[in-house]
């Protein structure tokens, strides 16, 4: 493919992942009959998609997630005022932002006083055909997110950033904030220990925090897709653990930090 038609390729998806989800305020969370689904979660931006706390779930050897040190969003670039003081108000040291050049280039974060922007583009590095076919969603995409060059370093600079922030909070986005964002969400979390069926079930809520039909594969999210991550994340390395050590690069000594930090 000559670098043009890249060129091209890469920048028509841009537009695509920048403004093909539809735009408006996060609504807030539904109640789910679980224990763990029945508080709202929500950080009730009016601009800004999927705004919530990854905190609160439970872990399987009984400790909780703390609440207020991480959050998972869409885009910045239609954040007003509001959502920035709220933002800044819940103490947002790092911005992490999991998106294209041409992502960032057509919609710019507007960042919350007090905080810094960490680039982990995640899928930009992949082959064309690869990025284009994520305009969609599904598995090839979720499979990239194993594969794709750079991804691993994407993923693990942003549970680095969680690690060692001190004295505030993560931040990290994708465009919806439901892929990207969901998959380094999922890590997080069965990392920490919160069993997998939660996990597929916080992944899920973004279909009701974006008012999307599953079946809506712009807007929408399917647990299959999830699954297909982490069986690409065991094919490629021999089980999640693997993944997480020769993948993403993260020692036993970071594990410990994070569950130090995290859990409670």
């Amino acid at each position: 493919m000559t670098r043009a038609l890249r060129a091209a390729v890469a920048a028509a998806t841009g537009l695509a992942l920048a403004f093909g989800p539809g735009l408006g305020g996060a609504v807030a969370d539904p109640a789910i009959a679980t224990e763990q689904f029945t508080f709202d979660r929500s950080l009730h931006l009016d601009g800004v998609q999927n705004a919530r706390d990854v905190g609160g779930y439970r872990s399987t050897d009984g400790r909780i997630v703390r609440l207020g040190l991480v959050y998972r969003t869409g885009q910045l670039s239609n954040a007003g005022p509001a959502d920035l003081a709220e933002l800044s108000s819940r103490n947002v040291r790092f911005v992490d932002d999991l998106r294209t050049v041409y992502e960032r280039m057509l919609a710019p974060d507007r960042m919350p006083g007090g905080a810094s922007a960490h680039w982990n583009d995640v899928i930009g590095h992949a082959p064309p055909e690869i990025v284009a076919t994520s305009l969609t969603g599904g598995t090839t995409m979720y499979t990239a997110f194993i594969t794709a060059p750079g991804a691993n370093e994407a993923f693990g600079s942003v549970l680095r950033d969680i690690i060692d922030t001190k004295g505030g909070a993560v931040l990290y986005h994708c465009t919806a904030g439901k892929d990207r964002t969901g998959w380094v969400t999922a890590v997080l979390l069965t990392l920490l220990g919160v069993d997998r069926g939660t996990v597929t079930q916080d992944y899920l809520l973004s279909n009701q925090f974006r008012n999307a039909n599953p079946d809506d594969p712009i807007n929408g999210v399917q647990s299959q897709w999830l699954d297909a991550a982490f069986d690409q994340a065991r094919q490629l390395y021999g089980g999640f653990d693997a993944y997480v050590r020769d993948g993403l690069h993260l020692s036993e000594a970071d594990i410990a930090a994070l569950k130090a930090k995290m859990l409670v």
